[in-house]
């Protein structure tokens, strides 16, 4: 969808009466009180919508609407459309979001292909207008995001608004315009995660995932890539990340994304992707119900490229790596077996005793290279485990980390991007579940604390440099009816990467 912002210049009667729009969206409160321009829109109509929502026209519940066809003294605006905005203490960051995703809804498939956003002027009271309308951007994105890469008919199936505008009538004109730019490399990132993700595991797999960036480093001028082969992490010793995609004929990749466009000197940050493109449990095979869904089992690759595509539109001032070890898990009379012991790049011996726990076997190698570029930060994001999913149900991601200062930024930029984290700990009393009787440690430890386990393996590969890990199996897409991914965790990974940029 194309955004843009239409000043105000004049008053709201003037601006209204003048208007070009297939459909206005405009507030009222539960009480009856409309916001200066809806109050703008009733007098130059002659009190209309009083008129409509004082005989209960529209339900006064937040987020119900009523489409109008027509309202006079706004002859070139074809349709308005009323939203209830709920009370102040209702109209929080996740209700804010909603008004825009429901307002989108209703006028969907209804000959709509411009809608004119006049909402600003209600933002949550502890909202900067800035930050509503990069959240208002993000609403509207995901509700008109369709994939339709293996539809046969997608003209029919496209959304019928193509575009959006927002009407404002604030003063700080140069950081509305910095927030819409921002948004709209954001979308970019999410939309790019989403339609990774999406993709069935017979196209993505590791090449493609390679190729794929490789396309983002030929679209800018601040990323370059490398793709390490098979024979490249063999020489590196990368011996557990190997030992995953022993199973299957797609060869592994190693993905290093570099985008610089900070201070010549500044340490980087680096992020490491999970690039499970199918995870079949390998020899300890997965049950069959929802299987289909381990397609989504790269959701943390997906990420990263979504990320580094952001922050390329954004041209964000840091620099930034991304590590994306990608492998097929498959079953085969190679793949890696129930107590088969494996060497990681670090030297340490792991004991695999389930093979369905894949993700920190090529996620430690990853996080070992990682140490190379004497990292600022590393922020490993992860499907990591069904368990954070049992603990945190899909609302959260789950955080942990081995540095207390990193760990409550990245849960405070969850908090201001509502793409949010939870912070389970780490502490030592959880190694002792990894003890093996043959190898230096075990990649399970056992059915208590799945997650923290995960997290407490993936430590003992990052005691050179501050890190933090998002488990986003919970998060990074929806089953049922509105199966999916999310694009999470580019929303939250990226409002910190801003917050660090402007310090």
């Amino acid at each position: 969808m194309d955004y843009s912002i239409h000043r105000i210049e004049n008053h709201w009667n003037e601006a209204l009466a003048s208007l070009h729009s297939d459909c206005l969206v405009v507030g009222v409160y539960p009480n009856g009180e409309l916001t200066p321009s809806a109050a703008a829109l009733d007098h130059l109509s002659g009190g209309m919508l009083t008129r409509l929502t004082t005989r209960g026209d529209l339900e006064m519940v937040a987020g119900k609407t009523l489409l109008i066809p027509s309202v006079s003294g706004v002859m070139n605006t074809e349709r308005v459309l009323l939203v209830c905005l709920g009370t102040a203490e209702e109209l929080k960051l996740k209700r804010w979001k909603s008004l825009f995703t429901e307002s989108l809804n209703a006028l969907q498939q209804r000959g709509v292909a411009r809608v004119d956003f006049a909402l600003l002027e209600a933002a949550p009271q502890d909202m900067s207008q800035a930050d509503a309308l990069r959240h208002a951007v993000l609403a509207l994105d995901e509700a008109s995001y369709r994939f339709l890469d293996f539809k046969s008919d997608k003209i029919g199936a496209l959304p019928s608004v193509q575009q959006a505008a927002f009407l404002v009538s604030a003063s700080d004109e140069e950081a509305l315009e910095t927030a819409l730019a921002q948004s709209k490399a954001i979308a970019l990132g999410v939309e790019l995660t989403k339609n990774l993700a999406n993709t069935p595991g017979n196209v993505c797999t590791p090449n493609f995932l390679a190729e794929t960036a490789q396309q983002l480093a030929a679209q800018s001028d601040t990323l370059t890539v490398e793709i390490l082969e098979q024979a490249d992490m063999q020489q590196l010793e990368m011996g557990s990340l190997l030992s995953v995609a022993q199973g299957s004929d797609q060869p592994p990749k190693f993905i290093i994304l570099d985008y610089r466009n900070g201070a010549q000197d500044a340490a980087p940050v680096v992020l490491v992707g999970k690039g499970v493109t199918f995870d079949s449990g390998g020899i300890s095979l997965k049950p069959g119900e929802k299987m289909d869904e381990m397609k989504y089992d790269m959701g943390g690759a997906a990420a990263v490229l979504g990320i580094f595509k952001a922050v390329a539109a954004m041209r964000l001032p840091v620099n930034l790596v991304g590590l994306i070890p990608s492998v097929e898990n498959m079953p085969s009379g190679g793949a890696l077996k129930p107590g088969d012991i494996v060497t990681s790049m670090s030297g340490q011996t792991i004991e695999v005793l389930n093979t369905d726990a894949e993700g920190r076997l090529i996620l430690c190698d990853a996080l070992t290279y990682a140490e190379r570029f004497q990292p600022a930060a590393v922020i490993d994001m992860a499907t990591l485990t069904g368990a954070c999913v049992i603990a945190l149900a899909r609302a959260p991601s789950g955080l942990l980390g081995n540095n207390p200062e990193l760990v409550q930024s990245i849960l405070k930029a969850g908090e201001t991007s509502g793409d949010r984290a939870w912070e389970l700990p780490l502490w030592d009393d959880y190694q002792d579940l990894l003890k093996s009787n043959f190898a230096d440690m075990a990649n399970i430890g056992g059915r208590e604390g799945g997650a923290i386990t995960a997290a407490a393996f993936l430590s003992r590969f990052t005691k050179a440099y501050p890190w933090a890990h998002l488990d986003i199996a919970g998060t990074a897409w929806n089953s049922g009816d509105k199966k999916g991914a999310t694009g999470r965790p580019v929303p939250l990974v990226m409002q910190w990467l801003m917050a660090r940029a402007e310090k």
